[in-house]
């Protein structure tokens, strides 16, 4: 049994990990979700559907402000242009889904080199407040695009056939946002463990003794806004295929509240964390939803004319939370459970 998590050499540091435990874990839930379409009903895939491509935004929000620690309010307009720019490429410019999707990643990735710009000289607040007038300018922009971005009515987005493969059918369009969400997250654990993870974190925790020790807050700032946008904007492209349309309507502020709330229940900073993170964040209204029904009477009437508002109110109430009682998140709290099996009986 471990006793211990020591490393002998310089492969133990950064292996994913050297634990067959994990490893057999790993595997037993890639065999779960690959079997998940013939275990579940329609409803519950389409629950899985949607955490599946949320995680893929979410890393890209961890990548920004878990790694990095510069603060985002608005993620919403990298997620409108990568499903935008999916969008207009397949149905105006002619694009095969493929190039399509490269597309979803490659414009939100440079509007997030000019969004980056700012922050080599704003921090905290005034951060947050340029990203979140970032947002309102892309739905505006958009709005205002008239038949080309379809202005407020939006355009249809068909399911496309990639590589090959056929999305059309529900099941095929999990296949493919699994095979994406995995892919998100090795690319995400591997960022983080190297040298320019660690220079992130370095920037996050203190960007003046990180440039004394020579890393460049230029650089490595605008490339935590270029990765981070391109991340999201895949997870906005997903999101369009999925709802078969993009529209402004179809991506409120709320889905910045929602990324934020994710990281921050999770843990900051862990990509276990936005797993965790983001499987609770989009069961939490369904979990309440389903108590309500059973409770009956006006609180049923709330939720069904304020489900919008009702959101809010439990994103919040995550937030404050954890922040006020574990501000670990669920990261923190999974590695005190699994301390204690590990080292029983001689943890207390």
């Amino acid at each position: 049994m471990r006793s211990g998590y020591f490393k002998e050499n310089y492969s133990g540091l950064i292996v994913l990990t050297d634990s067959p435990a994990v490893k057999a874990w790993v595997a037993a839930l890639i065999v779960i979700l690959v079997a998940a379409p013939f275990l579940l009903g329609n409803l519950a895939l389409s629950y899985l559907t949607i955490i599946l491509f949320t995680v893929v935004g979410v890393l890209g929000l961890t990548v920004l402000t878990g790694f990095a620690g510069l603060i985002s309010l608005g993620h919403v307009g990298f997620l409108m242009l990568g499903a935008y720019a999916y969008a207009i490429g397949v149905t105006r410019i002619g694009l095969p889904p493929e190039l399509a999707l490269v597309l979803s990643a490659v414009v939100p990735a440079f509007f997030g080199l000019l969004v980056g710009i700012p922050s080599l000289r704003l921090h905290g607040l005034y951060l947050a407040i340029t990203t979140l007038a970032f947002s309102h300018i892309v739905s505006a922009a958009i709005l205002a695009g008239g038949t080309f971005t379809g202005a407020g009515r939006g355009i249809m987005v068909p399911r496309p056939s990639m590589l090959g493969f056929d999305l059309s059918s529900d099941r095929a369009f999990y296949w493919f946002c699994m095979v994406m969400c995995m892919l998100a997250v090795l690319v995400t654990l591997n960022l983080r463990r190297s040298s320019f993870g660690r220079a992130l974190v370095a920037l996050r925790d203190n960007d003046i003794a990180a440039r004394t020790m020579g890393v460049s807050l230029v650089r490595y700032k605008l490339l935590a806004f270029l990765i981070s946008a391109a991340l999201t904007g895949i997870a906005g492209a997903l999101m369009g295929i999925y709802m078969s349309i993009v529209s402004v309507e179809g991506f409120p502020f709320l889905l910045s509240i929602e990324a934020l709330a994710i990281i921050i229940v999770g843990g900051l900073g862990s990509v276990l964390g936005a797993v965790l993170g983001t499987i609770f964040i989009v069961t939490l209204p369904e979990v309440f939803s389903s108590f309500v029904q059973l409770l009956g009477g006006r609180l049923q009437d709330v939720m069904t004319t304020s489900a919008h508002e009702v959101k809010s109110v439990l994103y919040g109430l995550a937030i404050i939370g954890f922040l006020r009682f574990d501000p670990r998140g669920l990261r923190g709290i999974w590695h005190d459970i699994r301390h204690t099996w590990v080292f029983w009986p001689l943890r207390y």
